[in-house]
């Protein structure tokens, strides 16, 4: 005879996959979510979390200097990586539990605790020497220049132009240089 434990995990396996089929079907939606500190985000999303009920995928950030990426949403699964950088933005693309399904900028990750995770919205620059602008306008004053994988903390956004902050300087960069935010993505 299955302890009630064991009936209970079965089940709570199955409401998860039911859950993500019906997600699946879901069409896309625009969806304005409140963040952290009352900052207001809009972006298109496919569905919202079985567990959460956040939009999924969304963008969070690395809260522990130290974090354990496992193959699986348990401890009894293999860990595949362990990521090294507090602050570095991830994609959490799936929910189950406690348990996180996030990508890093290329495209590898797997399970994570979700008390690793931070709603704080950061960025990762993906070309070296961007220029930081005084406004989101290419022919403005340089403030400062990022490296090629600095972190940076996101602030608003507009199209083409996100403003990050890091190191105490503000400044505009575009879009396309950074990762962790949506291309369609309007941020207040």
């Amino acid at each position: 005879m299955a302890r009630p434990g064991n009936f209970r995990a079965r089940w709570a396996i199955v409401w998860g996959a039911i859950a993500t089929c019906l997600a699946l079907i879901v069409p896309a939606i625009p969806v304005t979510a409140q963040q952290s500190g009352g900052e207001t985000t809009q972006m298109s999303q496919t569905r919202r979390g079985p567990v959460t009920n956040l939009p999924l995928p969304r963008f969070v950030s690395l809260k522990a200097s130290k974090a354990n990426v496992r193959r699986g949403p348990g401890l009894n699964h293999r860990i595949d990586w362990v990521f090294q950088h507090r602050g570095m933005p991830l994609l959490v693309t799936a929910e189950y539990g406690h348990w996180r399904r996030v990508e890093d900028q290329e495209g590898q990750g797997g399970w994570i605790y979700y008390t690793m995770l931070s709603g704080v919205r950061t960025v990762s620059v993906t070309r070296d020497d961007v220029r930081l602008m005084s406004r989101p306008d290419p022919e403005s004053e340089v403030v400062a220049r990022a490296r090629l994988g600095a972190i940076a903390r996101l602030g608003e956004c507009v199209p083409g132009w996100c403003r990050i902050t890091a190191d105490g300087i503000k400044g505009w960069v575009p879009r396309d240089a950074i990762w962790g935010v949506a291309p369609d993505e309007m941020r207040q």
